[in-house]
């Protein structure tokens, strides 16, 4: 039997989604490593963001950081994080994966903070509100469709990417291709295969439920104008 065939026979095979280590384990550690790399991105990221956003100043130190942090192999800080305290395992996996997902988060931050009207912030200055309250109350919730794009871009790629945790004992779905690598390759080909269909497919399907969640965010009166920007952003995260 081919490869395809051994794929399509392994994931038809319940005891491969089922049994201690199958598909819903591994699933499970999936998700749970990539949903806390993206809330630790987005705890460091956002917050500076959004306040080099209201200030105005730190347009290059966002597409610095950006740039320095894509330049930095997630593989190699799956290697060197590991020999910190942090040790092998799922800490270490955490915050390799969260490294990568700041560039998306801040530059997004940034720029969903820079598109409000100015009209709008000298109309809240104007009504006597305070700097944190114009971010609070008018470049925050008008920024939202950013942040969301930024979470979208940041979670799909840190879910792709997870699958390198294997390396380093963090678990996940790569779990099951590192398997497929340690057997035959007349044997674990099927399944290095369906390993790596069921990560993609995870990843497709959080980009097409975070698509509809920005959508929902997003005024209807703002998305033409959303759009272009965000392209802005992510022309900046990739280091244009």
């Amino acid at each position: 039997m081919n490869p395809v065939g051994q794929a399509v026979l392994w994931l038809n095979d319940p005891l491969n989604w089922t049994n201690p280590g199958g598909v819903l384990d591994r699933l499970g550690e999936h998700l749970t490593m990539s949903a806390a790399a993206v809330l630790l991105g987005c705890l460091v990221a956002w917050p500076l963001g959004l306040w080099l956003g209201h200030t105005g100043r730190g347009g290059g130190l966002v597409v610095l950081v950006s740039n320095v942090t894509l330049a930095v192999p997630t593989l190699a800080l799956l290697t060197i994080l590991p020999l910190t305290f942090l040790g092998f395992g799922r800490p270490a996996v955490v915050v390799a994966l969260a490294v990568f997902a700041v560039p998306p988060l801040l530059a997004n931050a940034y720029t969903g903070v820079r598109q409000v009207d100015p009209e709008a912030r000298d109309a809240a200055r104007g009504m006597g509100l305070s700097g944190g309250q114009v971010l609070r109350r008018v470049e925050l919730p008008l920024a939202v469709p950013y942040l969301a794009a930024g979470f979208r871009t940041a979670a799909v790629q840190v879910i792709a990417t997870a699958a390198l945790a294997s390396f380093v004992d963090g678990g996940g779905l790569g779990q099951i291709i590192r398997a497929g690598f340690g057997l035959d390759i007349a044997a674990g080909g099927g399944q290095i295969i369906a390993g790596g269909v069921l990560v993609a497919g995870l990843a497709v399907l959080a980009e097409g439920v975070l698509a509809l969640v920005e959508r929902v965010v997003t005024p209807r009166a703002l998305r033409p104008a959303v759009r272009p920007a965000q392209r802005r952003a992510a022309d900046a995260t990739a280091g244009n």
